[in-house]
């Protein structure tokens, strides 16, 4: 509904100013504009997409998920060692930080409902799933394929001039979504349940 009130009210003022042939050929450029785009990102993203998939195949991500074990278990030391949840946890967090969003979804919905299985009241979060959600939203990322891929189409001279900084930003993020996480356990051992 807001875009339809702001989309009209956008022409109703280009009518009244006497713009409006302007403000229709500046739609239908941007529109023929976004098509463009749209086609340079997907050649782009199914060229890493099958990238992605040759290191999913080959064995690389696995190998990167047994990697991150030690980490996850010092994250999530309630977890038993042989939960499958921490393998899946693994591969959600590797595919997240090769740029694979999509093959992330998977593993990361598989993870939280073995964490569910494991817990006592099936209708709450448990301290894992929490973990899990802040890790998995704030996740390291050091091939933004997708941002690449949207200045690739967009005609950027250096479109991989966006990795370091992202991989700056996203350990930030990742850093602070882990220090909110020791602190809320902190707090909840604290004051109880």
């Amino acid at each position: 509904m807001v875009w339809v009130v702001l989309l009209v009210g956008g022409l109703v003022v280009a009518a009244l100013a006497g713009t409006l042939p302007e403000v229709v050929q500046a739609a239908m450029t941007a529109a023929g504009k976004g098509v463009e785009v749209a086609l340079g990102f997907v050649g782009i993203m199914t060229l890493w997409l099958g990238m992605a998939r040759i290191a999913e195949r080959s064995g690389l991500m696995e190998q990167l998920a047994q990697l991150l074990a030690p980490v996850l278990r010092r994250l999530f030391p309630e977890l038993p060692r042989n939960t499958p949840a921490l393998g899946n946890m693994s591969m959600n967090l590797v595919a997240n930080m090769l740029g694979m969003g999509s093959a992330a979804t998977p593993f990361g919905l598989k993870a939280m409902q073995e964490l569910k299985e494991t817990q006592e009241s099936p209708d709450t979060a448990s301290v894992s799933m929490i973990t899990f959600i802040a890790l998995n939203t704030a996740a390291l990322n050091l091939v933004p394929a997708s941002v690449i891929a949207l200045r690739v189409a967009a005609g950027s001279r250096a479109p991989a001039d966006i990795v370091g900084p992202t991989i700056l930003a996203t350990t930030a993020a990742m850093v602070v979504a882990i220090a909110a996480d020791r602190w809320y356990r902190w707090r909840q051992g604290r004051t109880g349940p």
